[in-house]
Parts: structure tokens; C-alpha cells; sequence
């Protein structure tokens, strides 16, 4: 997809604004029309780009000088703070629901499975963007090593970070889990991710706006549906706020 359309995308999400999504979606004939044209921009986005088209990509040299941080910062948990000053030893990541193996791997076994390196950019939804190099994990890996189920619809990134008092987290559906660019990243720019951006283990979920992008990622799960999980409708952001589950830019 070509640049300006994607920038106007983001200039019109930004100018809508939190205050605005939650007076709409007070409104029931109102969230009928925004899910209504959540599903128009998936169906136009994919058919455009194509399930498996890629996100842009960068040279080193194109790189921003700082990948600021944003939403949580850092996590006041006592276990997470021993474990980020050790180098997260203790930390596992683990691969549930809808598998045929469940997994729970420690940030050593992560590391030493097939790796991907790529250098792209981070569209938030607050209106800024930074191009940051991330190396980490194809999703499609883990998942095929967990052995996921057909009756898997989506999969959901459990995260140890809270806002408002409610635990973060995230989905994609199985289009974008499998996408060559959707990974489980643990390193920023050729070091270990920072505790702002995510450490030790985030998504990059590379065709979708920055919330998407589950940072302090402790689960990974294959469900059928996100009826028992939050407030039905896929995370965080979309719960609290009205966000689009779709993001795709």
C-alpha cells in the first residue's frame, strides 16, 4: 500500500480520539455501523495488499535514533523486576488453548529456534511513527510446534503489563498469525529489548497499527472465539475504547 493513503489512515484515527470512540459506542446502531466497516476495511485492505503481501522494509541506515516507548512504560511487579535485572532467567513463554502440544519456553529456548530479522515501521494510532530493526520468532513456528487445531480461529497475546486495572491484551486472526512478517521479537535495533518497549519478548504484527503490537508478552493462545475473554472484543484497547479489532494499514 502506498504511503499517503496509509498516513491519512493514521491522521484520521488520531483526529477521532478516545473521548470520541467511547460517546460512540454509547450508542448500539452506532457500533453496528463501525464493526460494519471494520469488516469493509478488512476484506478491501486484504484484497488489496494480499494475505501474504509485506509490510515495507528499511536499510539500517533509514532507522530511527530513538523507538519511544508507549502505553505501559515499565511494570511495577516485583517478579518482573528481579527477572529484567537478571536478564529474565525464570521467564517462559508459554503456547496454549487450541494445541495439540502446549509449550513453555524460556527466553534461551526462544532465542535458539529459527529467527527472522526485519527493519520496518511502527504506525501508533496517536499520529507518530518510528522504524525500528526487530529480530525475533515467526509466530507461524511456534504455532506449528504447539501443533494448533483447526478449530483455532484466532490466537491471543497474554501480556503481563495492566492498565486501569485490567490485564493487557491482544489478537489477530489466523491470516495475520501465519503472516512471514508477524513475530515474536526479542531484540530492538541489535540489542535485547528495553522494559519500555516490550522486554523481554513482544509482537510485531507488521500490516497492523501499533496497538496491535502486545508488548511483556507471557502467553500466546489458540481460541475459537474471544466470547469468555475480556469484554468479547479482542483487546484491550477495543474493550476500553472502541478501537477497531482490524487495524490493518
Amino acid at each position: 500500500m502506498v504511503d499517503l493513503p496509509r498516513r491519512s489512515l493514521l491522521a484520521g484515527i488520531a483526529a477521532l480520539g478516545a473521548s470520541a470512540c467511547s460517546k460512540i459506542n454509547q450508542n448500539e446502531t452506532a457500533r453496528s455501523l463501525i464493526s460494519a466497516a471494520e469488516d469493509g476495511h478488512r476484506a478491501v485492505h486484504r484484497a488489496l495488499a494480499g494475505k501474504q503481501a509485506l509490510a515495507p522494509e528499511y536499510a539500517r541506515s533509514e532507522r530511527s535514533p530513538s523507538f519511544r516507548g508507549n502505553g505501559s512504560v515499565t511494570i511495577a511487579d516485583p517478579f518482573y523486576q528481579d527477572q529484567l535485572a537478571k536478564g529474565f532467567p525464570d521467564w517462559r513463554l508459554e503456547v496454549r488453548g487450541l494445541v495439540g502440544k502446549p509449550l513453555a519456553l524460556t527466553l534461551a529456548e526462544v532465542k535458539a529456534l529459527p529467527q527472522r530479522t526485519q527493519i520496518t515501521r511502527h504506525d501508533c494510532v496517536e499520529g507518530w511513527s518510528a522504524i525500528g530493526e526487530w529480530r525475533g520468532v515467526p509466530l507461524a513456528h511456534l504455532l506449528d510446534a504447539a501443533e494448533v487445531q483447526e478449530t483455532a480461529k484466532f490466537i491471543v497475546f497474554r501480556c503481563a503489563d495492566t492498565l486501569y486495572g485490567r490485564d493487557y491484551y491482544e489478537s489477530i486472526d489466523m491470516v495475520d498469525a501465519y503472516h512471514p512478517q508477524t513475530i515474536i521479537a526479542h531484540s530492538l535495533n541489535g540489542e535485547p529489548l528495553p522494559e519500555k518497549n516490550g522486554a523481554p519478548l513482544r509482537m510485531r504484527i507488521e500490516r497492523q497499527l501499533g496497538y496491535k503490537h502486545a508488548k511483556y508478552v507471557k502467553a500466546i493462545e489458540a481460541v475459537a472465539s474471544f466470547e469468555r475473554i475480556g469484554q468479547g472484543k479482542g483487546g484491550f484497547w477495543e474493550d476500553v475504547a472502541g478501537y477497531q479489532w482490524y487495524a490493518g494499514i
